[in-house]
């Protein structure tokens, strides 16, 4: 390429910039040594791709966007790992015998003759947006390669069983460096995701990563290399949750503690062995997370309002129903950040406690030492409560107690594994509870999903199929009018096509028509038909609505709802 010999001539080119402005680039680019690109951001005379897509006409270069390109292996062996993240580069191909690299910033001195030393080839440059480039390059070469690759440079460690040798690897400092650096990356990357848990797999031929991200499992690309050094990254993980890292044999439970950008989060390890290894399980809770209010749950108007009463109410139990990682913990906090007031006491005993709130005492179950949710609710009820909220039923034992509690002026929060909120029932008289005690205590019962929200940036608009339109009783001229949307994927929502979650819910007040079904123990069938014929919308009919008001998709209502509902 012909390089002019002033920058200022160049930058004059791409017709961006006023007189004063290359000189204040020029000049704050040298002083803070962040190139010229991120000034040219920083300074807000242009966004990045606006600012590359007119330097490389103005360099007579190409310019590409790299979500969907194409590169092989082998071109991507041609520069090390280490010198791709270090100057954020990408070999893309090898055309007439020279390398094309996309760079962000052209002007980075020695640039092309590093990456032609690197690499023993002629070197073209492609320009590309510097986050386009990052993304790509973890895609292709994996979370932490260039920490894998210097690792093998260095003759490091691989995996073995025998863990005194493996102790005494562990406590060289370059060693421990290396591997807290990579545990530390996969850690940072989870928490730049929004993901809630991240899964270390070890299987025959690899060591699999994946996070869950909206309560989707993800694949994590990763360094093909990486299960040499299978044994060091679950020992430093065990180390840092204060675990026994010589006990492979038995599950183990953990915790971690962690600043990221000025948040604290809270890590939960569990380890569980395998026929491949011991597999390591992290949940990541962020304690200074701000706390869902009651408006953002997404309830319709009448099943806010029921909610609002209820949780309003002097005595009862209120219960959130639904499977493991369907946000009921989640609504339960929203319900205690909505009634916490200087006027009520409030106690609360879980397991574990996922969010601290200000306010309100909170108990931490510990069953080795025989504090359970009925033990703790036993002395609870000693503490002068107004609202008591016990993390879940497990039990005929708390299903008694907090059954007592509301009877004798306590309002009492919990949660329930059901399927549905009639179920719920069914439940608490199968535990041991009379019915007519079920009947008497029951405020209502909540049941909920969780479904992906659609990205609002990318979603699409498409005909509502014959079946969904069978389902829904549409006749044609409703059909033609009704819209709705799917997923499509972008570069802000990880090309998902989803961004965050939202929940959808089925709200069953317990009223004077309930109530006798309750004690003549009526089957859930019943229960429900009663409840509906009273105005309660099932958790398929609130997801159609979400599907309608263009929030989530037919897909995501189908995955997480039954066909009865």
């Amino acid at each position: 390429m012909t390089v002019p010999s002033s920058l200022a001539a160049i930058l004059q080119r791409t017709e961006l910039f006023k007189p004063e402005q290359i000189a204040t680039v020029l000049e704050k680019s040298v002083q803070s040594g962040q190139g010229i690109t991120a000034t040219v951001v920083a300074e807000g005379v242009a966004s990045e791709p606006e600012y590359l897509a007119a330097l490389a006409r103005a360099l007579n270069l190409p310019y590409r966007e790299l979500d969907a390109a194409t590169i092989e292996t082998a071109v991507l062996e041609k520069l090390p790992t280490k010198a791709v993240f270090q100057h954020n580069v990408l070999p893309l191909a090898i055309e007439n015998g020279a390398l094309l690299v996309a760079a962000s910033d052209p002007f980075t001195p020695g640039l092309t003759d590093s990456l032609r030393l690197a690499s023993g080839m002629r070197v073209r440059l492609v320009l590309a947006a510097s986050s386009d480039i990052a993304r790509t390059a973890k895609k292709r070469y994996g979370v932490g390669a260039e920490t894998v690759e210097q690792l093998i440079q260095d003759n490091r460690i691989e995996v073995e069983d025998d863990a005194a040798k493996f102790k005494t690897e562990l406590n060289e400092d370059d060693q421990e460096a290396s591997i807290v650096k990579f545990v530390n990356q996969i850690i940072w990357e989870a928490y730049q995701e929004r993901a809630t848990d991240i899964h270390f797999e070890p299987m025959e031929k690899e060591l699999r990563i994946r996070y869950r991200i909206d309560g989707v499992l993800h694949a994590t690309p990763l360094p093909p290399q990486l299960m040499r050094f299978q044994a060091a990254i679950l020992s430093r993980i065990k180390v840092m949750a204060t675990m026994d890292i010589a006990e492979k044999r038995l599950p183990q439970d953990g915790r971690i503690g962690l600043r990221i950008r000025g948040e604290d989060i809270d890590i939960r390890v569990s380890t569980m062995p395998t026929v491949y290894g011991e597999s390591v399980s992290l949940r990541l809770l962020l304690r200074g997370k701000q706390h869902i209010g009651l408006p953002e749950l997404g309830f319709n108007p009448r099943d806010r309002g029921l909610i609002e009463k209820m949780i309003r109410r002097p005595n009862g139990i209120l219960l959130v129903t639904g499977p493991t990682g369907s946000g009921k913990s989640t609504s339960l906090y929203a319900f205690l950040h909505e009634i916490n007031s200087v006027e009520d006491r409030i106690i609360t005993v879980e397991d574990p406690i996922e969010y601290e709130m200000a306010g309100i005492n909170q108990i931490q179950v510990r069953q080795e030492i025989g504090l359970t949710f009925a033990t703790a609710l036993r002395h609870i009820l000693r503490q002068d409560p107004d609202i008591i909220m016990v993390g879940e039923i497990r039990d005929f034992e708390t299903a008694e107690m907090a059954i007592r509690a509301s009877l004798t002026g306590h309002l009492v929060l919990s949660t329930l594994h059901t399927n549905d909120s009639a179920g719920a029932v069914t439940r608490l008289i199968d535990m041991g509870v009379e019915p007519f005690l079920v009947a008497s205590s029951l405020e209502g019962i909540i049941a909920q999903r969780l479904v992906r929200r659609l990205c609002p940036a990318c979603r699409k608009p498409v005909a509502v199929d014959e079946a969904l339109a069978a389902e829904l009783h549409l006749d044609p001229e409703a059909r033609l009018k009704a819209r709705i949307y799917e997923a499509n994927g972008c570069e802000k929502c990880r090309h998902t096509g989803f961004r965050g979650r939202l929940g959808i819910f089925e709200v069953l007040a317990v009223n004077d028509a309930i109530e006798p079904l309750i004690v003549s123990r009526a089957p859930v069938s019943a229960l429900k038909q009663r409840a509906i014929a009273d105005g309660m919308r099932t958790l398929r009919e609130d997801g159609w609505a979400k599907v309608f008001d263009g929030t989530t998709t037919v897909e995501e209502v189908l995955r997480v709802t039954e066909e009865t509902e």
